[in-house]
């Protein structure tokens, strides 16, 4: 049987297309569509870049695309491209995830913690941070050791220059600090109190229950096995993962 690949569609391709980069130095790129297809089809299958097929050409020019572009920062202009770096929408959910860190990622120079690697209860983890619109599109993606509190990701996702009228996020993100915050930027938080508040304060039931998007959302994401498990070592590459994925899913169709 023959091994099922993955390739770019006609309208996925018209709409990244215009984005790559062009008139750089050096040796004329092979095929983008098709270098792009065999990373896409590496971060779905989780395979080591060596058994890339192929139908792909050489997996080292599949992989060092895929790398040098990471640390350019192309993937990431990319995805806030595709989404609008900055704007002002509904309501969106703000949350985190865990990602279990293979012994494949440790190693990397800077140590663990600058790489986005922490000790957590599940082991050597990593978090993805989501800011996601009403219908689970994620709109601002971060990533941070694993035992860095969620607050500290929502902060940093709120710098980036959206503006919601509301933020939806659970029990852990019920703090005073971040209330203030939001009340400052006219933005209304859907936080349900901690069970250990004195004074628990109203929210919108309702509207809290649009808190799934982001669940589903992470577990769209995580199909995509290089990113349901962390084998890279830098946090610059295992976030272009995320952001390409994430723009394939959402964006690009």
């Amino acid at each position: 049987m023959a091994k099922q690949v993955y390739w770019l569609s006609d309208a996925e391709w018209q709409r990244i297309e215009p984005l790559l980069p062009r008139g750089r130095r050096g040796a004329h790129r092979v095929d983008d569509r098709r270098v792009i297809s065999g990373i896409v089809h590496m971060l779905r299958c989780g395979a080591r870049w060596r058994d890339c097929p192929e139908v792909y050409g050489p997996y080292t020019t599949v992989y060092n695309r895929f790398n040098r572009w990471s640390r350019q920062g192309i993937w990431t202009d990319i995805f806030y491209a595709l989404t609008g770096s900055t704007g002002m929408y509904g309501a969106a959910s703000v949350d985190s995830t865990y990602i279990k860190a293979h012994r494949s990622a440790a190693g990397a120079k800077g140590g663990p913690f600058n790489n986005a690697i922490g000790r957590s209860r599940g082991g050597q983890t990593t978090k993805i941070h989501a800011l996601t619109d009403e219908i689970g599109r994620p709109y601002a993606l971060l990533i941070t050791a694993g035992n860095v509190h969620d607050l500290d990701g929502a902060r940093r996702l709120l710098t980036l220059g959206h503006r919601p009228k509301s933020v939806i996020a659970d029990r852990a993100y019920d703090a005073r600090s971040l209330r203030e915050e939001l009340a400052q930027r006219r933005i209304k938080a859907v936080i349900p109190p901690n069970p250990t508040r004195k004074h628990p304060h109203r929210y919108d039931k309702r509207a809290y229950k649009g808190r799934n998007v982001i669940e589903r959302m992470f577990c769209r994401l995580k199909d995509f096995r290089r990113i349901a498990t962390r084998y890279d070592k830098r946090a610059d590459i295992f976030l272009s993962a995320i952001l390409l994925t994430a723009a394939l899913l959402w964006w690009l169709n």
